[in-house]
């Protein structure tokens, strides 16, 4: 078993930046992909970024390259989500996730956390 609790969560001004955090505990950290989802009111839960174990390859939602970037410290147990340039739509519940192979779909998630509030203002 895995458990993550996401943090860093809250408020922010449209143009501003926030970085989420998801502290792993369980099973071996450094053995998984990792990866943070999203889910807006009344919409699906949509992928937004995954690494691999060793933090050397990773991978974005189209429409958020250049704005957002993940990374992971396997010596903490802990994966990062700098978001910067926030916009109203990215306002969302974001997920952390991790899994055996890299998450670029909810069908390859393993372990969810339980969530954190992102809004934006406009």
């Amino acid at each position: 078993q895995v458990q993550l609790v996401e943090s860093g969560g809250g408020l922010v001004q449209t143009g501003g930046s926030l970085r989420l955090s998801c502290a792993a505990s369980g099973r071996t950290f450094g053995k998984f992909a990792m990866g943070w989802f999203r889910q807006a009111p009344g919409k699906e839960r949509e992928f937004v970024s995954t690494i691999n174990w060793s933090g050397t390859t990773t991978h974005y939602a189209d429409s958020l390259k250049g704005r957002f970037t993940i990374s992971r410290d396997n010596a903490k147990n802990t994966m990062y989500l700098q978001m910067n340039s926030l916009k109203p739509e990215d306002t969302a519940v974001y997920y952390c996730a991790a899994g055996d192979n890299m998450l670029i779909s909810t069908t390859r998630v393993d372990y969810w956390g339980q969530g954190t509030q992102v809004t934006v203002s406009s």
